[in-house]
Formats: C-alpha cells, structure tokens, sequence
C-alpha cells in the first residue's frame, strides 16, 4: 500500500491492524507500561512520596497521643488505637489516591498524551496505569500504617477469612478511589487545582465513624455520617480486624466501592475523550 493510500486510511482501520494478533503490544501491555511509568516518576519525587507515606502516620500518632484520651468512643477497647486504626487505614488510601490526580493532570498539561496516541497507546491503558501505580503505592502505605500501629499496641483478632475480607475491602476502596482521582486529574485545568480539589476526598473520613463514634455527632451530621461510602468500610474494617460480628456491612461497603468505580470510570472516559478532541 503506497504512503498515500495509508494517509487516507481511517484511524480505524489503522488501529485495527496495530492491535492485529501477531502486531504489536495490546491494552494489558501498554497498561503495565504505563503502570511502570507512572512508578518511576513516583520514586524520583521524593518529597511528594515521603509525604503520602508519613502524613498518615502522623495523623494516627497525633489522633492517639494527642487525642486519644479526650475522646471517649463508648466502647470497651483496651486504648483509643484499637478504635482508630481502621480508620486511619481509609484515610491513608485518600491520601495515597489523591496523588493520582495531579499525576494525570501533569499528563494533560504537559502534551504527553500526544505523543502517546501517536504510538496508538489509548486513553483507558495511561489512566489504568496510573491507577495500578497508585494503587501499589497505597498498599506500601497501608503496610507501613499497620506496621507502626503494631508497634503503638493495635492488636488484631481477625480469623483468616476476615484477613481476605479485609484485604477485598482495602483494595476495592483503593482502587475506586484512584479512579476518582483520576476524573478529577481529567477534570481539573492544572496540577495545582487536581490537587485541590481531591482534599474533598480525603476529606470524606472525617465525617464518619473513623476518629469518633458517629453517634456523638450533631444531629444534621449524624445522617450524612451514617450514610457516606466509607462508613462503612470502616466499620467492616474494624469489626473483622478485632473478630466482631460485621453482619452484612463489608457487602454494603463493597457495594459503595463497586459503584464510586463505575461512576469514576465512566466519567474518566468521558473527559479524556473530551480533552483529547
């Protein structure tokens, strides 16, 4: 076929002969890719990667020692950290995903997604790849969490069962969370404002049972606590993790997860379709 004729050719004849069997990488390729990609650049800025790593466990220090004999959870645990731990667990996967955000909005901005679309690499394998990196990056956070929450007396209970409910419900968050990030990555103009407006995000385990029963909460406060998509991984968190019967909450909260990733990964394809035109 002369140069001319693959000029006039549609792009969808073209992509149909790059992602022909035998032809080149496909989506799961370009992914892991781009997932790699996405590590590198995590592991050269140093000041942010410190910073997603150490703020949660500054927080549960500070919510423990500082906090933690003020704050009265009615419960019958031993020491504030039983109560808080699970949360701060949420908490982290906020912070960790948030970085998600301006990751994909340094993207946009920078005119790299051109570069990428001329190699017929989509839309869906750069912000998957973002959201795996983002995702293995939580999971080192979360171990480090624990880790010092082991060393400051949480003392888990749960059965073998419960550990890979409470590892279903960490990774389904993470994730769900990473692709919201990546909406708003999508959404916002510029690095600086992805970043902003992720806090709302992060924002989100503060009104719940995370620090504070939801039942010591103001009145108009109380329902909107009782009834946001991480209460109730909170409560399945906590409630495996020291052996207590959780009934059908890690359900309702896998329900909550499985519908913030539907929600998020639509809107994703949309407004990188929308960017992209």
């Amino acid at each position: 076929m002369s140069d001319t004729a693959v000029q006039h050719s549609s792009p969808d004849r073209l992509s149909e002969r790059t992602h022909a069997p035998g032809r080149g990488p496909g989506p799961s390729t370009h992914t892991a890719v781009m997932a790699a990609r996405a590590l590198r650049i995590s592991s050269r800025n140093v000041d942010a990667l410190i910073t997603s790593l150490a703020l949660p466990i500054m927080m549960m220090l500070i919510f423990v020692y500082f906090f933690g004999g003020a704050i009265d959870t009615g419960t019958d645990y031993d020491s504030y950290v039983m109560y808080v731990v699970p949360g701060v667990l949420l908490l982290s996967a906020g912070f960790g995903a948030a970085t998600t955000a301006t990751a994909v909005s340094e993207d946009m901005k920078g005119g790299i997604i051109d570069r990428f679309r001329s190699l017929d690499v989509g839309g869906t394998p750069v912000l998957a790849g973002h959201v795996a990196a983002s995702t293995v990056r939580n999971l080192c956070s979360t171990a480090l969490v624990f880790g010092v929450a082991l060393l400051i007396g949480f003392r888990p209970a749960a059965s073998w069962s419960g550990w890979l409910v409470v590892g279903a419900v960490l990774v389904a968050y993470i994730v769900a969370l990473s692709w919201i990030s990546a909406a708003i990555g999508l959404l916002a103009r510029t690095p600086e404002a992805a970043s902003g407006f992720t806090f709302f995000m992060s924002f989100l385990p503060y009104p719940s049972s995370a620090f504070v029963p939801t039942e010591n909460m103001p009145d108009w406060l109380h329902g909107f606590a009782d009834h946001q998509p991480i209460t109730p991984a909170i409560e399945s968190l906590r409630g495996l993790l020291l052996g207590q019967d959780v009934g059908n909450t890690p359900w309702v909260a896998l329900a909550w997860a499985a519908g913030m990733l539907a929600v998020a990964v639509g809107a994703s394809g949309t407004l990188f379709r929308i960017r992209t035109r």
